[in-house]
């Protein structure tokens, strides 16, 4: 009786974990849509192309060498072994956290859209998925967690808290983008003799179709962060919704309707939300959510004009500002006073945000630097102004149009 018990425990566990993925897989469509929408039809091809080949060098490299760097996990060894006697509970796990892992060179994708040789960006998120990311990981949820933590812990009084990866995903992967960004200029045309000429998005349906894929996918992200069946919690459910819709209305209001800033404001939300999910009330979650769409909005803004960098789907206001934010937020709106479950602490917070800033352009900068100078990392002129699509893969979007 007692080993049937385990049995289905441990089967639940396994089904849990794979729904999780697979809701976490469905979101790298809603990248590439995002993308997609946003880019020009030039550049659509090659949105698509990116999101599905960079998944695919992910789950190598992160079978390989990330997941055994973060948890310490070799994967090299016979079938039977690696199922185990839990159902290969281990292996959905890695699944899952694949899927976190790849959100890295997707994130990345959408800032350095429409002028970025492939191969070289293929090579630079390998070495994020396999080696960077991995690393970082290992401190704050893995195997050398009791180095940052432990230290966090006895300083601040409590541990670093992301229960769903504001700051170890979207942090980390809208700060790796920066320095990419920056590496490769803006597009052509979009900053004349310092003034600035927005480049229109292609498609308004498919921007929003990428927002609402992501959305629901996040469910899988942040409730199946719980990783286990018996700790799955409802108030995580219910923050991460409570934290999208905040997002869409404080968007709606800040961006006066614009579309574009509308459906990323729910993103932004969902972002802000990831870190604190399990121990923030419902209300907090709204304001929170809110707050990250209102960085994200004014961000955006203060990116393109003021700071002149075509950031083409605003990622590191999106991802990483917004992420930092959640880590923080999770610090603030975490405590009692605010109606939180507690066993935060805001210096600890403060700390491992701004860590994985720190860490993130430091390691960021180091490998799009070395690529540039080894492989060369944007497209050339005329390659640019044909666009990726007929440069790279040759062949558009719309290929009948071309049909006399």
């Amino acid at each position: 009786m007692e080993s049937m018990v385990v049995s289905l425990r441990n089967g639940s566990d396994v089904l849990f974990l794979m729904l999780g993925a697979v809701m976490v897989f469905a979101m790298h469509a809603g990248f590439a849509f995002l993308e997609v929408g946003t880019v020009r039809k030039k550049s659509q091809v090659n949105a698509f192309v990116k999101i599905i080949s960079d998944w695919s060098v992910s789950t190598v490299l992160y079978f390989l060498i990330g997941y055994p760097i973060a948890y310490g996990i070799d994967f090299i060894q016979p079938a039977g072994a690696l199922l185990g006697d839990n159902q290969g509970l281990e292996l959905v796990r890695f699944f899952f956290l694949l899927c976190f892992a790849a959100c890295i060179p997707a994130i990345i994708s959408g800032g350095i859209a429409e002028r970025a040789k492939f191969w070289p960006q293929v090579l630079a998120g390998a070495v994020f998925v396999g080696v960077a990311y991995p690393f970082f990981e290992s401190l704050i949820w893995g195997q050398n967690s009791a180095i940052v933590q432990g230290w966090l812990e006895s300083t601040f009084g409590a541990p670093f808290h992301d229960f769903a990866g504001s700051v170890v995903v979207h942090s980390i992967g809208g700060w790796l983008a920066l320095p990419a960004v920056l590496v490769l200029g803006p597009r052509m045309g979009r900053f004349v003799r310092g003034k600035s000429h927005p480049i229109p998005v292609s498609n308004i349906p498919f921007l929003a179709l990428g927002s609402w894929i992501l959305a629901i996918g996040w469910f899988g992200f942040n409730v199946m962060s719980a990783q286990s069946v018996e700790g799955i919690s409802g108030l995580v459910a219910v923050n991460s919704l409570m934290a999208m819709v905040g997002g869409v209305l404080f968007a709606l209001v800040a961006g006066k309707n614009d579309p574009g800033f509308v459906h990323n404001g729910a993103l932004a939300g969902l972002i802000a939300i990831c870190a604190g999910s399990d121990i923030v009330h419902p209300l907090a979650a709204f304001v929170l959510g809110g707050i990250g769409a209102l960085i994200f909005v004014y961000g955006f803004q203060w990116e393109q004009e003021k700071l002149k960098i075509d950031d083409v789907l605003g990622v590191w206001p999106l991802h990483g500002i917004v992420g930092t934010w959640g880590g923080i937020s999770a610090g603030i709106f975490g405590l009692p006073l605010f109606g939180g479950m507690g066993g935060v602490s805001f210096l600890s917070q403060v700390t491992g945000s701004l860590l994985a800033v720190a860490y993130a352009l430091v390691v960021s900068g180091v490998v799009y630097v070395l690529i540039r100078s080894v492989f060369g990392y944007r497209m050339g002129d005329e390659e640019e102004f044909a666009g990726p699509d007929l440069s790279i893969h040759h062949i558009d979007a719309y290929p009948e149009d071309n049909v006399k």
